[in-house]
């Protein structure tokens, strides 16, 4: 065999999902984080498991870091974890019976995580560590002296805007930069010296090796198997260029840093490649003008577990949905997509919304994150493990997440509201990823600014109940749920039951008025001529028109089982291929 016949590239999901879009708390450096790495081999509940009461003691008294902020990143390095949804639904009923502080607190010190790699999840929070210096010596630290209140915010609303999450090559220059420091955390105590230095004969453990498997995978020559890095290692070929020795069973430090050098290699499966070798997704209509600029590609025919990436671009003016296998379990992104309408109504890993304006976002279960960043006037509806929004303007989330959302720098009135919709395979898509219908804190948010500190409260508010109406999706599906599986909070319900009494009011005072057939049409015309005006002044025009392509027969019903005509018009639906839905039709009031 040829030597250095291994390829082996960065991870995705601890890049996209793992770290938190934010600049990390300083406490995060190498030299605090090699303090940590000392200090766990030598404390009971440390290694080779880190528990939460002990992740907290090190967090809070050694790292001064607030408890929020401790669990806020224990349960993000949690969430990429493989573990069953079974697991995790067991979990979350767990944790709503926890009814006082004194006993949540309990059940999470049931949870324990990896000690080794929850020390290169800690240090990968650095990925998005930014300074007023950037860019003209490559690195990105901040220098101790830029420190004031006003460069802090600057540089937290900026980091919210162009973080690195999806950047591929930004993830393979940052393992390449920083191998030695993450290799250095996983050497044992014993082999550094009195000032903390990696000796020059240290070795490396399998142990060691094995919890790179959270950062690193690859293939053997020209295979298309991937496997994570401690597998590849198995191979003896490629265990004698890592520098494995078969009497002590470890590996040369110094010689395995060379064999990943020399095997680091951008990853297969990144947006960056995918867009010129991945599969595009065809629907119903492409026209010229804004309407062509619209891609959307995917790499899910060929990507491993974690590595299926969706990318939809420049969306502009119209409706696409879709209900497909080929989104289950997929990172999906939403980039610079405007005046849009857009349905995922399948089982999500991840999505990230970019730059997108003006537009309304459903989702199917997200069984890790969704991240808002860099939007205007978008509404999201998403049942989701972990919410995060940073840099976002006027924007209108209804969530069902079990995890505090997470408010980041930069964010001008947000409006948090109950998740308020729902779809025929909703519970089923939701026990698929694990999500259950509690415990729900929407209406908590974690304020995240500078080193962990409160950013201004007054970004966001509640809806108020007097402005909640529950979103009806507007296709037909096959499945068993046919309506809420969960019951609103007391005062939305009662807000909903208050309009459904006055409609039935208006029907019977209709109805008692006694009016002749003439009256009725009269009354009939002049309704529909009010509605269609609340339509044009609301916006709700457009949303209907997109549903509802002219070569149609408007005696079709919408449904997401079926494909659309190919003729449709500028303002015809726009469906992404594999049962779309086909029409959707927007009514006045019926005068009975």
């Amino acid at each position: 065999m040829d030597k250095y016949t291994a390829c082996v590239w960065p991870r995705l999901e601890p890049f996209m999902i793992g770290v938190l879009p934010a600049t990390p708390p300083s406490k995060f450096s190498m030299h605090y984080l090699r303090k940590m790495a000392s200090y766990v081999r030598t404390r009971d509940g440390c290694f080779p498991r880190l528990g939460w009461h002990m992740w907290r003691h090190i967090a809070c008294g050694k790292l001064q870091l607030a408890e929020e902020l401790a669990w806020l990143y224990f349960e993000t390095f949690d969430l990429l974890m493989p573990r069953s949804a079974e697991q995790r639904l067991e979990w979350a009923e767990a944790l709503s019976q926890s009814q006082s502080p004194k006993e949540l607190d309990r059940q999470r010190c049931q949870l324990s995580v990896n000690t080794l790699q929850f020390l290169l999840f800690l240090y990968l929070q650095q990925l998005n560590r930014i300074s007023l210096r950037t860019s003209l010596i490559g690195e990105e630290w901040p220098s101790p002296r830029s420190r004031s209140p006003s460069s802090s915010s600057e540089r937290e609303t900026k980091i919210s805007s162009q973080n690195k999450n999806w950047d591929d090559q930004a993830h393979l220059t940052f393992i390449q930069t920083h191998l030695a420091e993450l290799l250095e955390l996983l050497v044992e105590p014993g082999q550094l010296s009195s000032s903390g230095q990696v000796l020059r004969d240290s070795q490396l453990t399998s142990e060691a090796i094995e919890s790179l498997s959270l950062l690193l995978e690859g293939s053997v020559s020209h295979s298309h198997t991937v496997h994570p890095i401690h597998k590849l290692l198995s191979r003896p070929a490629l265990q004698s260029q890592a520098g494995f020795s078969k009497i002590s069973r470890t590996y040369s430090l110094q010689q395995f840093q060379g064999f990943l050098h020399q095997a680091l290699c951008l990853n297969p499966f990144g947006i960056s490649t995918f867009s010129q070798s991945g599969k595009k997704l065809a629907w119903s209509m492409q026209v010229e003008g804004t309407l062509k600029k619209a891609k959307i590609f995917r790499n899910t025919h060929l990507a491993p577990p974690g590595s299926r990436l969706v990318l939809m671009s420049h969306v502009c003016k119209q409706t696409l949905a879709k209900d497909s296998e080929k989104l289950n379990d997929a990172n999906i992104k939403l980039h610079r997509c405007s005046e849009a309408f857009i349905y995922l109504l399948s089982p999500l890993r991840s999505v990230t919304l970019d730059k997108c304006r003006n537009s309304t976002v459903v989702l199917g279960p997200v069984g890790t994150s969704v991240h808002i960043q860099s939007c205007e006037n978008v509404r999201v509806v998403c049942v989701a493990g972990h919410l995060t929004v940073g840099g976002s303007f006027h924007c209108t989330i209804h969530a069902l997440t079990p995890t505090r959302p997470l408010l980041l720098p930069g964010n001008v009135s947000l409006t948090l509201a109950p998740f308020h919709t729902h779809y025929p395979t909703l519970e089923d898509h939701m026990a698929s990823v694990g999500l259950a219908v509690v415990p729900n804190l929407w209406d908590q948010p974690l304020l995240f600014g500078a080193e962990g500190s409160t950013t201004d409260a007054g970004c966001y508010h509640i809806q108020p109940p007097s402005e909640f109406y529950p979103l009806v999706i507007p296709f037909q599906m096959e499945g068993d749920n046919c309506e809420f599986p969960w019951d609103l909070p007391a005062d939305y319900q009662k807000a909903v039951e208050g309009r459904e009494k006055a409609i039935e009011d208006w029907q019977k005072t209709v109805k008692e008025a006694h009016l002749n057939k003439v009256q009725r049409r009269q009354f009939q015309a002049l309704v529909e001529q009010k509605f269609h005006e609340w339509l044009l002044e609301t916006g709700k025009r457009q949303e209907l028109d997109s549903l509802l392509p002219s070569a149609l027969n408007p005696s079709t019903s919408t449904s997401l089982d079926h494909w659309p005509s190919s003729h449709t018009s500028n303002s015809g639906l726009n469906v992404l291929k594999d049962q779309p839905p086909e029409q959707a039709m927007g009514r006045a009031p019926t005068v009975c």
